[in-house]
């Protein structure tokens, strides 16, 4: 794709990116067949290609409007269109400049900000969201029915064990997980111990940056990277073997501190070599798989019974690392069941099923159909966000993978 960006941004490092994404894209339109608002809206200018397009107009100086900023909105930043792109086009990073681009020009109204920094002030921080929460589920039976499936019930952990073995790992707790599933680290933690590997945790460490980012509040997510860089390196000097990720949605997000720090002289050499040594847990439990085949107890893998597997959008397209959770529990012995359209997202996406609340419905009856069609037992995700949606939408018990496998070995 030709392009003439305009003044203001050409020479700028946002400029130069966004000019060598344009450039790989040829409007082929594959993006399209896999784009879940394309699929439910029908509308290019809420497929990729349509929202390059606006884009592409406003980095070259044409003017925006409410309807562009509401198209780029509509993203979910799944990143099935990356998939899917043959030209490789990097689709994420583009919408991260436009969408920054169209709320500079456009504006947001009042009750839009005040939304989105109530959003980045509740969510971020675990210290907030966890009273929240307990209160809301102390209101659940008050609340209409509509209300009360979107508050998940809670979800205790069981016991962390010792740190015992010389491997060493860190694991993020992140900022609404260990309020909304404090099982899934303490599963994980489990399950690496009887693979020979010790989880620990750096308690300054919180949000991964993520929530802010996406919307928007692109510096206040820089100084999340920043604190977590901080409390994780004195574990790195000390000789960790990995920083894993237990929600999908962190792993996309740490995976690329390396790139959005690249530009900040005293952390982006750290930033890289964290962004080097993270693994989502899925990568983790792989290596040992052996292993793990000979700790499952048979008897427990048959009370199971069929699993479906949702794997979402931040493994399978943001870290590229699609079937892994179905090849460790196959590996296991579960009966997988079959889901399909896995390639779409469930409309969770971090704050997007607040925000956008009628498309992520949607996408979530969609999901939900797909993975209850051949009648399994139970549901298995691998990120917070998407667990507790699909919960929102089925009487299946959804969980994390992890927390299977932790199962299926006690």
């Amino acid at each position: 794709m030709q392009t003439q960006l305009a003044d203001f941004i050409r020479d700028t490092p946002q400029g130069r990116e966004a000019d060598r994404i344009l450039r790989t894209c040829v409007h082929c339109g594959f993006c399209l067949a896999t784009c879940p608002t394309y699929q439910v809206l029908g509308d290019e200018l809420d497929s990729p290609r349509g929202r390059i397009y606006l884009i592409k107009r406003m980095l070259e100086g044409e003017p925006a409007s409410q309807k562009t900023l509401a198209h780029l909105d509509r993203c979910l930043t799944c990143r099935a269109c990356e998939t899917t792109c043959p030209s490789g086009v990097e689709y994420a990073r583009l919408l991260d400049i436009g969408r920054h681009l169209a709320e500079e020009r456009v504006g947001r109204s009042l009750a839009n900000r005040m939304a989105r920094r109530m959003l980045r002030y509740v969510l971020a921080e675990t210290r907030r969201f966890a009273p929240v929460l307990a209160l809301a589920r102390r209101l659940r039976p008050l609340l209409p029915k509509v209300w009360q499936r979107q508050i998940p019930s809670l979800r205790p952990a069981a016991a962390w064990p010792a740190v015992r073995h010389p491997r060493r790992m860190l694991v993020l707790a992140g900022c609404v997980q260990p309020a909304l599933a404090p099982n899934i680290n303490a599963a994980a933690a489990r399950l690496l111990d009887r693979l020979g590997i010790s989880l620990v945790v750096a308690p300054e460490a919180g949000c991964c940056g993520a929530l802010s980012f996406h919307l928007n509040a692109q510096e206040e997510a820089r100084d999340y990277m920043r604190r977590n860089i901080d409390a994780w390196w004195p574990h790195v000097e000390a000789g960790v073997e990995a920083i894993v990720m237990t929600a999908s949605g962190c792993g996309v997000m740490v995976r690329d501190y390396g790139h959005y720090l690249r530009e900040d002289a005293r952390y982006a050499e750290k930033a890289r070599r964290i962004s080097a040594l993270t693994r989502d847990v899925a990568e983790v439990v792989l290596a040992q798989e052996e292993r793990l085949a000979s700790l499952v107890q048979a008897s427990v893998r048959e009370r199971v019974g069929a699993v479906a597997v949702h794997t979402p959008c931040t493994l399978q397209h943001g870290q590229k690392l699609k079937g892994l959770l179905e090849r460790i529990l196959a590996r296991a012995g579960v009966n997988i069941a079959p889901a399909p359209e896995g390639h779409l997202c469930c409309g969770s996406a971090g704050t997007y099923s607040i925000l956008q609340k009628s498309l992520s419905q949607q996408l979530l009856a969609r999901k939900v159909a797909a993975l209850e069609g051949a009648r399994p037992a139970r549901i298995v995700t691998a990120n917070i966000g998407c667990l507790t949606h699909l919960q929102s939408g089925t009487r299946l018990p959804v969980s994390h993978w992890v927390e299977l496998l932790d199962e299926l070995t006690a």
